[in-house]
């Protein structure tokens, strides 16, 4: 059995199609389709089957595709324990953070981190969604919430504070709400508008950075968090701090020794720290 074939296996169970596990492996269609006949035909059972054009795993391929999972956790353990073992901090590090963090925060600093390590690569990704540490789809994970720690090692490193803006041109008299669309109406600042009762704005967004420029168009008031508004010359605040969300880090326990790592890792906590101090 050959792991490149199950490495096919796994990638058409998560992506449901030839097509789409063809476009995350950087390979054509036909190329995809041989590999899972070729791992058929060494496990010697049909492993998916086409409903409403879409792959679904066979019993066998359900089998298959749980110990392809172990097979590529334990390959990433291998490499995760020996890639980027030297003392000098040097290779690619992929941190995830929420777009208003990534943009706002990390960015802004990213030349100190690259004159203290000038053999470092940052890939800052900007992500709603919450990419696995596991799957190596990230090193390092900014969340603002709690995560299941599981094989990670989770530490709380600051605290974003939320406060209302408005635009300041405008009275905030009347000034309607600017929220979130409802696929994120959990979100507690969401959460926090909704039970204002007053009305809101006719704009849903999906993401602060949108509705930073949202109140800066005049449309309305927003909960924003304040290391954003305060740096806004066309906002003006409109409150005191009405709500906080606690910043979480993560980042796999067999990957924090490692130099690159680590020196990552202390130039977003330094960053934290100094920009909590200016607040």
């Amino acid at each position: 059995m050959d792991w490149s074939d199950l490495r096919y296996v796994l990638t058409v169970a998560r992506a449901g199609t030839l097509a789409a596990a063809a476009r995350r492996l950087g390979v054509n269609q036909t190329t995809v389709a041989r590999r899972i006949a070729a791992a058929e035909k060494a496990l010697a059972a049909r492993l998916f089957e086409r409903r409403d054009g879409v792959l679904h795993p066979t019993k066998a391929g359900e089998a298959a595709i749980a110990r392809a999972a172990q097979v590529e956790q334990e390959v990433a353990a291998l490499e995760r324990g020996i890639a980027g073992a030297d003392a000098a901090p040097g290779g690619t590090v992929r941190l995830t953070a929420v777009p208003i963090l990534a943009n706002r925060l990390l960015i802004p600093a990213v030349p100190r981190l690259l004159v203290r390590h000038p053999r470092l690569r940052l890939e800052l990704i900007a992500e709603p969604r919450n990419l696995s540490l596991t799957r190596r789809e990230a090193d390092i994970a900014l969340r603002l919430a709690r995560p299941e720690s599981g094989a990670a090692l989770v530490r709380r490193i600051g605290r974003l504070d939320y406060a209302v803006y408005g635009p300041r041109r405008r009275k905030p008299d009347g000034l309607a709400w600017i929220t979130y669309e409802e696929g994120l109406s959990h979100l507690p600042q969401a959460r926090w508008i909704a039970a204002q009762g007053h009305e809101t704005a006719p704009l849903l967004l999906n993401d602060a950075e949108a509705i930073v420029q949202a109140v800066r168009a005049g449309i309305g008031k927003s909960l924003l968090p304040c290391f954003v508004g305060q740096r806004e010359p066309g906002l003006k605040r409109l409150s005191r701090v009405v709500l906080a969300r606690d910043i979480w880090l993560m980042v796999h326990r067999d990957l924090r020794a490692q130099a690159r790592i680590a020196a990552v890792i202390d130039w977003v906590v330094e960053l934290m720290a100094t920009c909590r101090a200016r607040l």
